[in-house]
């Protein structure tokens, strides 16, 4: 990739400094009761506590980032202090990322409180760069975070300005001009590097791109170089988004937020409309969707539905989300009201034209496939399964429970072993996850059946039996471990039918620490009708 198309891109940095301490002033409702107290976050560092974030009372001290806590409890005895919580750091920086999606689909993380949105081609959409700066950060700090924020043509450089600079806007071309006044410790590099460089009397970023490049890489490596030849806008890495880019995107903006659920019905209902316009003139359908709604004060809900076929109209896509909405466990809390909805498909197919007016299976699969969607709208897809049968002896693994929306096809095409007739069933119509481990006092050996056994504490006396059918495990899966097994069907004088089986061979396949041959064990795998 050329420089002059790299530099076509425009990234905006957002970097939140006080996020965790910000994190806990949003959690007692927007303050800690008195703002003049100083508060900090502390984190432990080589088996001591310093400081990982303060608030602007804390700064106004002289309290800095890594100062040791005793060190600031000295100097301000009533600080308020609190234990890091990175986990939830992380979640909150997650939640603002969602909110971001509101203005770039293309939105990444820059730990650990940093974000890149790839704002390239839609920044007009919102009045221009400088206004869709300000709208964000605006927003961010009535939500009571404390934000910093560039753009600038390569990730790097903006980041560089969100730390030093906050607010610019660097011009194609302009970002070796717009950093070179910056001190070397701007560019984020390991502190040894920066430590050398100034050393060496290179203190400003300015002072290290007059250097030569091949000097730089000999001294301080290649990746350093790279970071610096970003930074100054000769080329760039491409950010790695947190989601994946849809297919199709369709979304409504409110001048003032709604809240009902007939508002939010119809704003499905009509942006489904807009969605399968978009995909019918490419001869698509929708196999998951997901629609976002963005509060007023940032929080993001989503849901999503998938569908065993391609959907190719609105009124499938509404359903859908009725019934998800329907049956969430959590309900969709407008809060003060959504200001926009987004509905997208992530995932997409090329719809098959089939004749569907005089063939009746047809519809058939189509009204199948519509409740299993159904269903699995409003109790969870990995809740509706269908069975495909395996080839293989093993009694457990013959049958392989999968999704029904995405292997219906497959079962309905699937071919089962038959049953003979007049013959009793050879497996039975109940078969336990786990086999349930029975005491046998005698058998016949070496591979005979029980004369009774104890299953849950209740003794069987048994008068028939058929087998026995060995069942040898399959030696690529068997690790040593699987033992062969003997199954047999046996009825007890109570007229109860079992599946039961010996596990391994009598002195051939269990032998105990010293190598001597140990009895094998006994387990009911089934009952019989």
């Amino acid at each position: 990739m050329s420089a002059s198309s790299v530099s076509r891109r425009r990234i905006l940095s957002l970097w939140l400094p006080r996020l965790p301490i910000d994190r806990i002033q949003r959690f007692f409702n927007g303050g800690l009761g008195n703002n003049s107290e100083p508060s900090i976050v502390v984190i432990k560092d080589n088996n001591a506590l310093v400081i990982h974030a303060l608030d602007d009372a804390a700064s106004r001290l002289g309290l800095h980032i890594g100062q040791p806590l005793a060190n600031a409890r000295a100097m301000c005895p009533d600080l308020r202090v609190f234990d890091a919580d990175v986990v939830a750091d992380a979640k909150t920086l997650s939640d603002i990322a969602d909110w971001c999606d509101r203005f770039t689909p293309l939105v990444a993380l820059d730990a650990p409180h940093g974000l890149f949105l790839d704002i390239t081609g839609c920044a007009h959409l919102f009045g221009g760069e400088a206004a869709l700066l300000q709208t964000l950060v605006r927003a961010l700090a009535r939500q009571g975070f404390a934000v910093s924020a560039a753009i600038a043509g390569t990730s790097v450089c903006a980041r560089t300005l969100t730390r030093q600079d906050s607010g610019s806007i660097v011009a194609d071309g302009g970002e070796a001009a717009a950093i070179n006044r910056f001190p070397v410790s701007a560019l984020g590099a390991d502190e040894a590097i920066t430590t050398g460089l100034r050393r060496a009397g290179l203190k400003t970023i300015g002072d290290v791109a007059s250097r030569a490049p091949h000097e730089i890489t000999a001294r301080f490596g290649a990746r350093f170089s790279t970071l610096l030849a970003h930074a100054l806008g000769q080329g760039d890495a491409p950010i790695s988004p947190r989601k994946p880019l849809p297919d199709y995107i369709v979304e409504k903006r409110f001048a003032e937020p709604i809240a009902t659920d007939s508002m939010i019905a119809m704003t499905l209902s009509r942006l489904a409309d807009t969605l399968i316009a978009s995909m019918e003139k490419q001869g698509k359908g929708a196999r998951r969707l997901e629609a976002a709604f963005f509060r007023t004060d940032g929080v993001v809900r989503a849901i999503m539905v998938e569908t065993g076929r391609p959907v190719t109209r609105s009124a499938v896509i509404d359903r859908l989300f009725r019934e998800r909405l329907d049956a969430l466990a959590d309900p969709l809390d407008p809060g003060f009201g959504f200001d926009m909805v987004r509905l997208s498909a992530s995932r997409t197919e090329i719809v098959v034209q089939e004749q569907r007016d005089l063939d009746a299976h047809v519809h058939d699969n189509d009204e199948l496939a519509a409740l299993i969607d159904r269903i699995a709208a409003r109790i969870g897809g990995k809740r509706v399964v269908v069975h495909l049968p395996q080839d293989t002896h093993i009694p457990e693994h013959a049958v392989l429970a999968a999704s029904a929306q995405h292997h219906l096809a497959a079962a309905m095409q699937a071919e089962w072993p038959a049953r003979t007739e007049s013959e009793p069933p050879l497996r039975p119509l109940r078969l336990f996850d786990k086999p349930e481990p029975i005491r046998v006092p005698f058998a016949t050996v070496p591979d005979g059946p029980p004369h009774q056994f104890t299953w849950r504490r209740a003794l069987h006396a048994v008068v028939r039996v058929e087998g026995p059918e060995r069942v040898a495990m399959e030696w690529w899966r068997q690790d040593g471990k699987q033992l062969t097994r003997d199954y047999f069907r046996i009825e007890d004088a109570e007229g109860l039918r079992f599946w039961i089986f010996r596990d391994g061979l009598y002195e051939g396949e269990v032998f105990d620490a010293e190598g001597k041959p140990l009895p094998p064990s006994w387990y009911v795998h089934g009952l019989f009708a």
